[in-house]
């Protein structure tokens, strides 16, 4: 690009952390970055190295490498590949609880919570609960071709974000580029319903690497970011996030449901009916004081206890 940016490394913080403050910048996204000069015992730096162990100097020039997402029909097209995951993680409760206290993990929440912008929306509203959504395979499939994103939506997303947004604000948070979310949701008709107004989006500059010890590294989507942002309106008490994949709700494993991926569209459209149930789940528990007691992944089974 031929330009100078000036860039704090963030203390403690990983290559990936320093590939995310570098995209901010330049809007570049990290995961096509390549940082030239960054090395760790002779050889390019990984993600997950920590700049410490670097021996980064002070004013140190650092060359990069890579493409922005300047041409919109790019994005227009297929959404940013962010890896096929056939067999997602099923890691122990215990490691859950490990990985959602450790104190790294918890120093990296505490920066994306002072140095990342949310796409704000609308405002919050007090007294209401709050849902969180990824957008691949939970709202949209973005592996299939259509000639309009419509073919592509999930059956009853439209019906479903309208019964939500009676007692819940609604967050759209995607792995993706902001850049994708937003063509995305208009392209759905999601910013522009009547019927419904979404809270905020977020991109996977929020998102945060975790070492797992049975699955080494990996990001995740820390609602703790939204709760250190929005502390008067959100918690763990009121909190329930959508993901297909159970990795991204890691570090909140008691806040995450994991619904059921929505592929094949045209094959399928007429026999998905997964946002449909959910919307009566979302319903039967929107008058409980705390989601903390709740099994999500039964929620189906709570769904028919409920209604008889």
């Amino acid at each position: 690009m031929g330009q100078n940016f000036p860039i704090a490394a963030p203390v403690g913080g990983t290559v990936k952390d320093l590939k995310l403050l570098i995209e901010s910048e330049t809007k570049v996204r990290s995961d096509r970055q390549k940082l030239l000069n960054l090395k760790y015992k002779g050889k390019s730096a990984e993600d997950n190295a920590v700049l410490t162990d670097l021996k980064i100097k002070p004013n140190m020039k650092i060359m990069m490498m890579g493409t922005t997402e300047e041409n919109l029909e790019e994005v227009l097209g297929p959404a940013p590949d962010v890896g096929e995951v056939i067999n997602d993680f099923d890691i122990g409760d215990d490691e859950d609880v490990k990985l959602e206290c450790m104190e790294e993990h918890l120093a990296k929440i505490e920066r994306r919570v002072k140095t990342y912008e949310v796409k704000k929306l609308n405002d919050p509203r007090k007294g209401k609960k709050l849902l969180v959504l990824d957008v691949d395979y939970t709202l949209f499939d973005h592996r299939s071709n259509a000639e309009k994103a419509v073919e592509l939506m999930r059956p009853y997303l439209h019906e479903f974000l309208t019964r939500a947004y009676v007692h819940y604000d609604i967050v759209i948070w995607s792995a993706t580029s902001m850049k994708w979310i937003e063509v995305k949701m208009k392209e759905l008709g999601v910013t522009s319903n009547p019927n419904y107004k979404i809270a905020f989006f977020m991109d996977h500059g929020a998102m945060i690497t975790v070492h797992t010890p049975s699955y080494g590294v990996i990001d995740t989507k820390p609602l703790g970011v939204i709760w250190g942002k929005y502390p008067e309106y959100y918690s763990s008490h009121n909190t329930i996030m959508f993901d297909d994949l159970r990795r991204n709700f890691l570090m909140n494993p008691q806040s995450g449901l994991k619904i059921r991926p929505f592929k094949n569209a045209h094959m399928s459209r007429s026999t998905d009916v997964e946002l449909h149930g959910l919307s009566q789940y979302l319903e039967d528990i929107a008058d409980l004081e705390s989601f903390s007691l709740l099994k999500h992944k039964r929620w189906e089974s709570y769904h028919k206890k409920v209604r008889k």
